[in-house]
């Protein structure tokens, strides 16, 4: 199997597999592939499995795209301007935001991570609901915007803006901290609550956060107050 990233600011990711191998995706994801690929959508993991990717608000169904002979293609898109990284689960089960996974390879097991903390859940971004990406094998993720990946040392912690956290390995410990200070909550600009992750381990920390970007957009979009 070989895999390359290509493009910019709406990058995908093209694949070449021998004849057997598998890769498996989000349903959309699909940019283009060779005729000699079989595709086939079913619930990954059985009924239980599926049911709980859709009661978090994942699609319940999964793509998978098989090589009938070598050579075969087929690539995905990014759903939103950023980046897509290739990473080894084999090394590290991974911890992704909730939009994060874009395909893997056949041996990757694709979950949902549930956040034990209420305040993680309530006020964290991204909820209770996150991505856990473990077993062995390649997956790809969707980064927003840019990403830096910063690896703490045992006990080093950073705080960063709710939503700003793209991917950290599993073990390390995440929680969500109120802003000290009036004037830093409510005239700083960062909002009520930062997150706060401790090491040891590796974060991936994204420079535009969906919805970040969907609020400045709406900034500009005209409301009907704006036509009279």
């Amino acid at each position: 199997m070989k895999s390359e990233i290509l493009g910019t600011v709406m990058p995908m990711v093209e694949i070449e597999l021998d004849r057997g191998e598998l890769i498996y995706a989000q349903t959309g994801a699909m940019q283009w592939m060779t005729e000699n690929i079989d595709m086939q959508t079913n619930m990954r993991g059985g009924v239980f499995a599926a049911i709980k990717r859709g009661v978090s608000g994942e699609n319940m169904f999964l793509a998978h795209f098989s090589a009938e002979k070598n050579g075969a293609r087929v690539a995905f898109g990014h759903s939103f301007p950023g980046k897509i990284i290739e990473i080894d689960v084999s090394q590290k089960t991974m911890i992704c935001q909730k939009r994060a996974f874009l395909c893997a390879t056949e041996g990757v097991d694709y979950d949902i991570e549930f956040q034990n903390k209420l305040s993680t859940g309530f006020f964290g971004g991204e909820g209770f609901i996150m991505q856990r990406l473990s077993g062995k094998g390649t997956a790809w993720v969707e980064m927003d915007g840019e990403y830096v990946v910063k690896e703490l040392a045992p006990g080093e912690r950073i705080r960063m803006e709710t939503g700003a956290l793209g991917m950290y390995e599993a073990g390390m410990d995440l929680s969500i901290n109120r802003v000290k200070g009036f004037k830093n909550m409510f005239l700083g600009g960062e909002g009520l609550f930062l997150t706060t992750i401790e090491g040891p381990g590796k974060v991936w920390i994204q420079t535009m956060p969906a919805q970040n970007m969907a609020s400045e957009i709406a900034n500009f979009i005209p409301s009907r107050n704006d036509n009279k």
